[in-house]
């Protein structure tokens, strides 16, 4: 199995670091947006699509900044998901940086998935 490709995504969002943060490092949070439902213990999360878990354990994370989880069934350490918040000191612009892992045909259907997530958490922010 060939080595998965990272890339990376940027959403403007017209919201607070501190709400933003709220919604992409929390069970309840994620659940309004991300998956049907999110469940977590400690540093272990399980995301729930249509009936379907996958779990993720929390690797890092620091305050209004950002969250980085990896897949139980990800094969290697090097592989996750971060969810990173940037402020343009200059505009104050808030931006979502997602950064992910994709084999390299499976990459732009990642991005439309990503684009429609990002969408939801959008619309449940009030960002539209």
């Amino acid at each position: 199995m060939s080595a998965k490709k990272k890339f990376e995504m940027e959403f403007v969002i017209q919201a607070s670091p501190q709400l933003l943060y709220q919604y992409i490092s929390t069970a309840s949070g994620l659940s309004e947006w991300y998956a049907d439902n999110v469940n977590a213990r400690s540093e272990k999360f399980t995301f729930i699509w249509d009936g379907n878990e996958e779990e993720a354990m929390l690797l890092k994370k620091k305050s209004d900044q950002y969250v980085r989880f990896q897949w139980s069934h990800s094969e290697s350490q090097e592989e996750f998901f971060e969810l990173r918040i940037v402020v343009d000191e200059i505009t104050k612009d808030v931006s979502l940086f997602v950064i992910d892992f994709a084999e390299e045909d499976e990459i732009e259907g990642s991005k439309m998935l990503w684009d429609n997530q990002i969408d939801d958490l959008k619309h449940v922010l009030g960002s539209v």
